[in-house]
């Protein structure tokens, strides 16, 4: 996983780079929450770019995250989303709590 941070409006992005799936949200999880505890952006934004799989494991690391982020007043938004993932995001209701968007900022 990537991130990048711009202080200018406090955007975190983690950028995911493989599977989310029982085996990786551990780690994915640990490293996302030491750059929200280091930036304490006021949005974060999960890029699923390069993300071709996720399981229900991911989609509780997503919402634990979201409450996070809101936690310091943050938002929180999705970009990148194939058509695969998209569909589980919707039957699952979690695109009702976060958002996806076509640009960062």
């Amino acid at each position: 996983m990537e991130t990048k941070y711009e202080e200018k409006d406090k955007l975190l992005i983690f950028k995911i780079t493989e599977e989310i799936d029982h085996h990786t949200t551990e780690k994915i999880r640990r490293k996302m929450d030491n750059e929200i505890e280091r930036y304490m952006p006021k949005k974060i934004v999960f890029d699923f770019n390069q993300v071709t799989f996720m399981d229900s494991a991911g989609i509780g690391m997503l919402i634990g995250r979201y409450k996070a982020i809101r936690r310091i007043g943050g938002l929180a938004e999705l970009m990148n989303v194939k058509p695969s993932i998209k569909k589980i995001f919707e039957m699952c209701g979690l695109l009702k709590i976060i958002p996806i968007t076509d640009k960062c900022a």
